[in-house]
């Protein structure tokens, strides 16, 4: 397929198709997809489920993503090494909808921001998430690290807070005052988990260090807890209904069933139920989901096309993306998008192909079904510590080190911007005003760019003195609406004595509505000034927007020439 074909691609199962039906599919190759989708697994069980309770839901519907999700995304999207599942990303945008419209709100604002992917893979807008600079991402995936990191501080430290509030200067302010409750074994077991999560990468084993961590910091706390030092774990938090009556403790040990996302519990306990008001009032929060989403799937999938030399179709994967998180709310599962992460570990576990990620997910339902008891006795302190270093991977704090350091202060303010708004306000908010200020400031610099300049005595274009009266100027680059007013306004001062002059655009290669009402503002003034204004040199793109405005020349007023030359040569005929 040719290059450009292949990122504008729009199919489904793209990855799955180009890895493991054109290209030979053998029995080596589901080997390595085999034990890299087993490594990725051992990562995914702990941590979907220290993502969906950090979500502000059970950690079942973690596992529930991975499950559902992580398969159905790797069947049918465009990146043949993406881990879709929960991820740490989402965690300050899910947590809110939770509180406010239980989990009932949570699935169906997942529904629909998976329609909303649909729609932006279907409008081929896969490869428009690039442009979204630096500066805006930075910026918000370090407020969702620093949010991230504050919310873990209650269980961290084992504190006793009571419900904490929504905003995020009150939260720290809660837990500041609720320092003095401080549990020891609880920061004991999470300064552990933490110490396993730093050190273990050192040691050189092929073991993710989630694995060690959550092992060992397990038989501490079930060690403290023998000594009658408790320690809040899975199987103590969290409860669910038995299908005969009573009550389990810890995660369901069932497969996750059908169920219409908009009738599981509300914020009060029970059903809201779908109406047009409350789709109305998800809607800013699917759209924030659906753009952090499709920023954070294609981000994973160029990352990885680094490391392997391959290459994605993005709209695939936008599709992919869409279709994973429209059908498992269905069955339980959160908002899901690719992790960075868990992919890069995909790759270097040796994944070849899109069924590591499918047999990931099966790794994680045979954890679900047959390792539920065991789950049961994982530490909160330990969930939280795994979530901390989680948002410390994710804030790529060097990089926003180095941004500051060397970018532009438009840049940098860009970036201060979406970190204050994420940390102070929420993601929709952030989101929103990044995108639409860095877009400001890109049109402000390229606006900056263009200049009007006198050439009426360069020799190496105008050969022969001109007419008295007469000049030339030339304008260097793009005329959209921005700098059009500025520029022909210049133009109008520049030119207030003269009898009439030539603009020579040839470095203008864009013309906007805007700039063709600048430009007739400029001919009107010479037509009552009983004056010439004559243009040379359009470039393609200009003129094809001068002939839809049906732009006509006005005798006595306005002239149009193919080049310079033409123009000068005409002056020269009628002014001899």
């Amino acid at each position: 397929m040719p290059h450009r074909a292949h990122l504008f691609s729009l199919r489904v199962a793209h990855a799955f198709r180009d890895a493991c039906i054109t290209e030979k599919y053998s029995s080596q190759r589901l080997i390595k997809d085999t034990l890299a989708g087993i490594t990725v697994g051992i990562i995914a069980i702990p941590l979907s489920m220290a993502l969906a309770i950090a979500s502000g839901v059970p950690p079942q519907h973690g596992l529930y993503t991975a499950i559902i999700a992580g398969f159905i995304i790797a069947l049918s999207g465009g990146s043949r090494f993406s881990i879709s599942g929960p991820t740490a990303a989402f965690v300050v945008i899910l947590a809110p909808i939770a509180h406010n419209q239980g989990l009932s709100g949570l699935l169906l604002a997942s529904v629909m921001s998976g329609v909303l992917l649909l729609i932006m893979a279907y409008l081929r807008l896969g490869r428009f998430i690039e442009y979204i600079p630096e500066s805006v991402t930075l910026g918000f995936t370090g407020g969702i690290a620093v949010s991230i990191a504050t919310l873990q501080l209650k269980d961290f430290f084992g504190l006793t807070t009571g419900p904490m509030p929504e905003h995020y200067l009150e939260k720290v302010m809660t837990l500041a005052q609720a320092l003095p409750t401080t549990h020891w074994p609880s920061l004991l077991v999470a300064s552990l988990t933490l110490l396993i999560m730093i050190l273990w990468p050192r040691l050189r084993i092929a073991v993710p260090a989630h694995l060690p961590a959550a092992i060992l910091s397990s038989l501490f706390a079930l060690a403290l807890n023998h000594y009658q030092w408790e320690v809040d774990t899975i199987g103590s938090r969290f409860t669910y209904l038995l299908p005969g009556g009573g009550t389990g403790f810890g995660i369901p040990p069932y497969l996750p069933t059908f169920e219409w996302p908009w009738l599981q519990a509300g914020a009060e306990g029970h059903s809201s139920g779908i109406s047009f008001a409350r789709v109305i009032e998800l809607l800013p929060s699917a759209f924030a989901i659906a753009m952090l989403g499709a920023i954070e799937s294609l981000l994973c999938a160029v990352v990885l096309d680094g490391m392997t030399g391959r290459r994605h179709s993005a709209n695939s994967e936008l599709l992919g993306q869409g279709i994973g998180n429209i059908l498992a709310p269905f069955f339980g599962g959160i908002t899901a998008t690719a992790a960075i992460a868990r992919s890069a570990a995909n790759v270097r576990a040796g994944s070849t192909s899109p069924v590591s990620a499918m047999i990931h997910a099966i790794v994680v339902l045979l954890g679900l079904v047959l390792l539920a008891p065991l789950l049961a006795y994982l530490p909160m302190p330990a969930m939280a510590a795994l979530l901390v270093m989680v948002a410390w991977n994710m804030s790529e704090a060097h990089k926003s080190k180095h941004l500051i350091k060397t970018a532009t202060r438009s840049d940098i303010w860009v970036f201060l911007t979406c970190f204050s708004l994420t940390v102070l306000f929420d993601m929709v908010i952030a989101i929103t005003t990044g995108i639409l200020l860095a877009a400001l400031l890109f049109m402000k610099e390229i606006a900056d760019m263009t200049k009007v300049t006198e050439i009426t005595n360069n020799k190496r274009l105008i050969n022969d003195p001109l007419p008295e009266g007469w000049r030339v100027y030339k304008i260097n680059g793009p005329l959209f609406f921005a700098p059009a007013e500025r520029i022909f306004g210049e133009l109008a001062l520049l030119s207030e004595n003269a009898r009439g002059i030539i603009i020579y655009l040839d470095g203008v290669p864009i013309l906007d509505a805007g700039g063709v009402s600048a430009m007739n503002k400029l001919i009107e003034k010479f037509r009552q000034d009983q004056g010439c204004v004559w243009f040379a040199d359009f470039q393609f793109q200009p003129l094809k927007t001068l002939a839809r405005a049906k732009a006509t020349p006005i005798e006595g007023t306005s002239r149009y020439f193919s080049t310079l030359q033409d123009a000068l040569t005409e002056l020269n005929k009628i002014n001899p």
